[in-house]
């Protein structure tokens, strides 16, 4: 009878060890786990050292330009205002030239719709050279001379900038005329000025301004433009640009 007594609390105690070990799971440690991560990563990386070949490079043979292009002619059109078809004429042969001869580009000046149409042809070497001849077209409707409006072909990082007076300053009436006067300056004085520190050249036509030359020459000039128009008097805006000049030239 003892014996049974004592069999049932050893029992009791067995499952009762059983149950704790069961509601109690061991936890593996993060230290264990990231030193598992780690090895296992090194083998892996090992493994893909070992196994993989350095590709070669692939080589393909130049492009021609007809390919390039997709087989079709690009055409771009640039529209010419009536106040420059006077210009355009006296100026035609000296457009014509490097557009057909350096750039190996069609060009012709249509009469209906007044457009200048600048096409590619199997000659074109280069698809950027349309982009050229477009932007060099486009300067001397604005109004700049054919000489400058040049430098777009022959030079990559020249760019052409518009803004109008009343983008900075809404004007009106004879504060806009006076903003104006005040930017060209007596006989063009101050816009000569600007064009010379910042080696960039200028075009006023109404209330438009149209700036030609580097970024950075841009942003020079268009600040002392914009200057202008608010009201500074010239000789402050001389002493600025000159200072910013001086200081890119340092810089260069």
């Amino acid at each position: 009878m003892d014996t049974d007594n004592n069999s049932v609390p050893d029992v009791c105690a067995a499952a009762a060890d059983d149950n704790a070990a069961e509601s109690f799971t061991k936890v593996k440690s993060k230290k264990s786990q990231k030193r598992k991560r780690e090895i296992i990563d090194g083998d892996g990386a090992d493994m893909e050292t070992d196994g993989s070949v350095a590709p070669k490079r692939p080589q393909f043979p130049p492009i021609s330009g007809d390919k390039l292009k997709g087989g079709s002619d690009e055409m771009r059109k640039v529209a010419v205002p009536a106040h420059r078809y006077t210009p355009l004429k006296e100026n035609w042969l000296k457009i014509f030239t490097p557009i057909v001869e350096n750039l190996q580009l069609q060009v012709r000046f249509n009469l209906k719709t007044r457009n200048v149409e600048i096409k590619t042809c199997k000659e074109t070497q280069d698809i950027s050279s349309l982009t050229r001849a477009a932007d060099f077209v486009k300067a001397f409707v604005l109004g700049f001379q054919v000489e400058d409006a040049l430098a777009l072909i022959r030079l990559d990082e020249l760019f052409l900038e518009t803004f109008d007076v009343t983008d900075v300053k809404p004007l009106k009436g004879d504060h806009l005329s006076r903003a104006i006067g005040r930017i060209a300056g007596k006989g063009g004085k101050t816009k000569f000025t600007i064009e010379n520190v910042t080696k960039t050249r200028i075009v006023l036509a109404d209330t438009k301004i149209h700036i030609l030359g580097s970024f950075q020459n841009i942003k020079m000039a268009r600040t002392a433009i914009c200057n202008l128009i608010l009201g500074s008097p010239p000789s402050k805006v001389y002493g600025n640009i000159r200072a910013v000049a001086s200081r890119t030239a340092e810089r260069f």
